[in-house]
């Protein structure tokens, strides 16, 4: 890998910076590096896979955004004095948010590729979100925002069990507990969820829970500017790991246009700009799509629309740098996106539970597809992933090693596997 001066000395185009290198931060280094643009990877963990690919001139080890914000900071504005009006790509919530806040003071010397903080924080904020929504007349499941734990039981009782108790900030609520929510079955399952999130000051929602299978979700991606989408383009969700309320492990490609028009007016509405990807699920007892979230920044899956045809980090950077506007392409239908790692678990959840046959869980493995992480021309990042995971298994919790991260997202994992054998 170069030494930070040798690549100051041989950029001919403008860098982009990418915070953040695990599964989005690593699909948008190789949507950019394969254009030949000088990529320079900032992560704040050891285990991201993504600072060690091909396509990465230099990496720089950062304090965590939200740990140590002005030290993050102070690292952002000296790359800033060595490359100059370079494009910073924030790939996670917590980058985002910081880089948000701190968006003019950036801008003196970066092009920044994310939305100002009053912009941000209508979809960070989730409360914030489905407010609008419910203005536009955007469909969203039932939600309360309880005022205190008095509240709870009342609200509980009024929207049913069970339930999904849900922060208004996913990124801290996930950092605190290693989860997305909490399906509360009843009463006390509600208080103790909430209890637990206010200990730490976290806001916590309540919403009913929409029942329905994997594949009920939806993404509407797109390019905006002006309050008009330049590019879009939708997928669906296949599997999750875990089940239900998990991080997706199979996308496919596929034209769902319930969610165009509700995608579009929740951006308009946000005057948001640039890539986001916002969620929808499909509710069976009615068959309308609800709105689930708003994500202002390349999502996991961003691979996805790269391999049908849509390098959505390519045209940030050509409009962002050189002004040049996207234009609206067509996509590519029946890809599949494959987390390779997390499906394996999700794949035996299925067989163990007769949720589907084999041949139906190898599909997305038999048609086009994309991996999340193994890729023949740039195959260290798969190797580090491998090698981290390995490392985990093998040493001690009380080591203090510097896998924590991977340590979690492989314990959540095994987890999903070992609810699904519970008397073993």
């Amino acid at each position: 890998m170069k030494r930070a001066a040798d690549v100051r000395g041989s950029l001919t185009v403008r860098a982009a910076i990418i915070l953040s290198c695990h599964t989005i931060g690593l699909a948008v280094i190789r949507a950019l590096g394969t254009k030949g643009v000088p990529i320079l990877a900032v992560h704040f963990n050891k285990t991201d896979m993504g600072q060690v690919s091909r396509y990465v001139n230099e990496s720089f080890a950062a304090p965590h955004p939200e740990g140590d914000e002005e030290r993050f900071l102070a690292l952002l504005e000296d790359l800033a004095d060595r490359y100059p009006n370079s494009l910073l790509i924030p790939a996670d919530d917590p980058s985002l948010v910081v880089v948000s806040r701190n968006k003019a003071r950036l801008s003196r010397r970066l092009t920044v590729g994310c939305t100002d903080w009053a912009v941000t924080e209508k979809f960070i904020d989730k409360k914030m979100t489905y407010a609008l929504a419910k203005e536009l007349g955007i469909p969203i499941p039932k939600t309360v925002l309880p005022e205190s734990e008095n509240d709870i039981v009342r609200h509980g009782e009024s929207i049913g069990y069970p339930l999904i108790v849900k922060p208004c900030v996913s990124h801290s609520y996930y950092r605190a507990f290693r989860r997305k929510l909490v399906l509360a079955e009843n009463c006390d399952q509600l208080v103790t969820a909430y209890r637990d999130a206010a200990e730490i000051g976290i806001e916590m929602m309540l919403q009913e829970y929409i029942p329905g299978d994997d594949g009920m979700g939806a993404n509407y991606n797109s390019y905006f500017w002006e309050g008009e989408p330049l590019v879009e383009f939708t997928a669906e969700k296949v599997r999750l790991s875990p089940s239900r309320f998990g991080i997706p492990s199979v996308v496919v490609s596929k034209h769902v246009p319930e969610v165009i028009e509700p995608g579009r007016s929740i951006l308009r509405a946000m005057g948001f700009s640039g890539y986001s990807c916002t969620e929808f699920k499909k509710d069976v007892r009615d068959g309308v799509y609800k709105l689930m979230e708003v994500n202002g920044r390349h999502n996991r899956s961003a691979s996805l629309s790269l391999a049908c045809g849509i390098n959505f980090p390519w045209l940030q950077y050509r409009h962002l740098l050189h002004g040049e506007l996207p234009v609206i392409g067509s996509m590519l239908p029946g890809v599949y996106w494959i987390d390779e790692f997390k499906d394996a678990f999700a794949v035996m959840r299925c067989l163990k539970n007769r949720e589907a046959k084999l041949a139906h869980c190898l599909q997305p493995y038999l048609r086009s597809n994309v991996f999340s992480v193994f890729d023949i021309s740039d195959v260290k990042p798969f190797l580090k992933r491998c090698g981290d995971a390995l490392r985990t298994m093998f040493l001690p919790a009380s080591a203090g090693h510097a896998y924590a991260i991977v340590g979690l997202d492989l314990i959540d994992t095994l987890h999903d596997c070992c609810m699904m054998f519970p008397y073993a």
